[in-house]
């Protein structure tokens, strides 16, 4: 790079440039590095010093850098010379693109607060960053988390008995972390807080007997062990937004309405949709959100309908289309499918049906809204006759195996009879597929009930609770990928802090995973940031040991620093831990 002066009639500007080789053209060319200024505005910004020494510095301090960045690095290695005893030399830096995020919510301001609160002599920032950082990375228990925290290029500030304090800590400041995460948030990303999904679940633990929160409830994975509930509100874009902790034997209706209030309060929402699935529509959830500026989408069982109602639901007549104002008798789909080319059946199986009707109970009134698909019924006929398949086969291979199940259980289809040699009531058991269950089940295929108390077009309706399977996903990471269950803590305040690291894990998880476009999967992300490890060269730098990818070269360009040369110097590496904390 050199100095290169460029004189006009009024002004002479400096720039730095370097000399290019064009491949096209077979020839060299030079290319404007950098504008410094004009000579007039340098030696204002330089108190009168002279610009052109300057420059000449400047550009030599740049070469520098560049030959140093470019420099070839021979590494001696001795086969005859052992290797320190417990020195370490494998590193994680899959955390860094984690630690970016964290520093973009001030976490490490809020820990800055909550210390300041307390005044308690350990390092929370620490700590709290470890626990968010392993449970994406590396999930396992507090003990194993401390150990695996070690693994990463910077080490961690803290002993382990220092983690249970902090979880104490954590417990007691779980509301403040959340709205102050949510006022945060804004700043780096918009939230689309128009529409709130919320949905409960489960998680059990390893113990006989329950105490606390810890009670014996019906588990969503039908173990025989004591567990708490998780209630969640997500934003319209699939970022949480607030959790609460339950007791485990708590109806799950009532625990919509307390965060809501909490989010309602704190959070300084006040108009938005709450969308939920129908076990949370309580006649009493719907009407608090019938009023200041609330709505409700919720999901309808049509099997729980009035019998006049379920009677109009399944009518074959009488069904729309979004856009039309033809009625369709939806009983004459399947002889237009036997009549269709390919290219119009896949037309017809696209289309959503629809019909819909005021309706008043208790003096309250809501819009039914009822959809037909034949997408949506071949889909559940699909599942029945799998389940029915698998009853067939315990009843041929293994009846002894035949017990009481639950309503969505395969065993539903089957039938005991007990009978003797001559026909007659016994005790002896004879099992088979119950057509009648079957029937009944069928009447139900492809149609799918929504109440709500808007008035926008039924499109945008559906549109909206389609976006429920998100909420779902949100449980599924935080029980698969992060493994927040089985929970091997007992104290109530501990086990809420371990939900809030899994909450805060959860939304620097969603952040990351929109600023890659969603383009990866939730696996490839995380075993993708696992792998990341480099093997550390003392005094030179880190060589990277994981094979670049195209979800490492998005990482890269979407964070704005780069982690896959063939080796990262001391001084760059010590750069780019700087940039994760800005």
């Amino acid at each position: 790079m050199r100095l290169k002066v460029t004189k006009s009639k009024n002004a002479a500007s400096l720039y730095v440039i370097k000399s290019v080789y064009n491949s096209k053209t077979q020839s060299n060319t030079s290319k404007i590095v950098e504008k410094l200024g004009t000579e007039i505005e340098l030696r204002e910004k330089l108190n009168g010093a002279d610009p052109y020494e300057w420059a000449k510095e400047y550009i030599k301090t740049l070469n520098e850098k560049e030959q140093e960045q470019t420099r070839e690095i021979l590494v001696p290695f001795k086969q005859s010379k052992l290797i320190d005893k417990g020195e370490q030399h494998a590193f994680n830096s899959g955390y860094l693109f984690l630690q970016k995020i964290y520093h973009e919510l001030k976490l490490d301001q809020i820990c800055k607060d909550i210390s300041q609160k307390y005044k308690f002599d350990f390092d929370l920032n620490s700590i709290l960053s470890r626990l968010i950082y392993g449970r994406v990375i590396f999930p396992a228990s507090k003990l194993a988390t401390y150990a695996l925290s070690k693994k990463f290029i910077e080490q961690p500030h803290f002993d382990l008995h220092q983690i249970y304090r902090a979880l104490e800590v954590l417990a007691k400041e779980t509301d403040f972390i959340q709205s102050s995460l949510y006022e945060n948030s804004l700043k780096i990303s918009k939230r689309n807080t128009g529409v709130l999904f919320y949905d409960c679940t489960n998680y059990f633990f390893e113990i006989e007997q329950g105490d606390g929160n810890k009670q014996y409830g019906p588990s969503k994975e039908h173990r025989p062990n004591p567990i708490i509930q998780m209630g969640l509100f997500m934003d319209g874009d699939g970022i949480p937004l607030a959790f609460s902790i339950n007791r485990g034997n708590m109806n799950e209706q009532l625990t919509l309405k307390p965060l809501e209030e909490k989010i309602i309060s704190d959070f300084e929402l006040s108009k938005f949709i709450v969308c939920t699935d129908a076990g949370l529509a309580s006649e009493a959830n719907r009407k608090f959100n019938d009023k200041d500026g609330r709505a409700f989408i919720t999901t309808q069982s049509l099997k729980k309908l009035k019998a006049h109602l379920k009677k109009w639901a399944l009518d074959a007549a009488g069904w729309k289309l979004s856009g039309s104002h033809q009625a369709y008798d939806i009983s004459q789909l399947d002889e237009m499918m036997d009549q269709a080319t390919p290219e119009e059946k896949t037309k017809i199986i696209a289309k959503v049906f629809y019909k819909e009707r005021w309706i008043k109970e208790n003096g309250f009134e809501q819009r039914l809204i009822v959809t037909y698909s034949i997408k949506y019924r071949d889909y559940q006929r699909n599942i029945r006759n799998a389940q029915i398949e698998r009853a067939q086969k315990i009843i041929e291979n293994n009846p002894t195996k035949i017990k009481k199940c639950n309503a969505n259980d395969y065993k539903r289809f089957i039938h005991k009879t007990s009978y003797t040699p001559d026909g007659e009531i016994a005790e002896k058991e004879k099992y088979s597929i119950d057509q009648a269950i079957i029937q009944k089940e069928a009447a139900f295929d492809g149609f799918y009930g929504v109440c709500t108390n808007l008035e926008d077009a039924v499109a945008e309706i559906i549109k909206v609770n389609h976006r429920r399977w998100e909420i779902e996903e949100c449980f599924r990471i935080m029980k698969s990928e992060f493994k927040a269950r089985p929970v091997y803590l007992s104290n109530d305040d501990r086990i809420e802090a371990h939900f809030t690291t899994c909450f805060i894990s959860l939304i620097i998880y969603r952040l990351l995973e929109k600023r890659l476009n969603e383009e990866f999967t939730c696996r490839e992300i995380v075993s993708g940031l696992r792998d990341m490890d480099f093997f550390e060269i003392k005094g030179e730098g880190y060589v990277p040991t994981y094979t670049r990818t195209d979800f490492t070269d998005a990482l890269h360009e979407s964070f704005g620093f780069r982690t896959d040369y063939q080796i990262v110097s001391t001084q760059n590496m010590k750069k780019i831990l700087k940039a994760t904390k800005q």
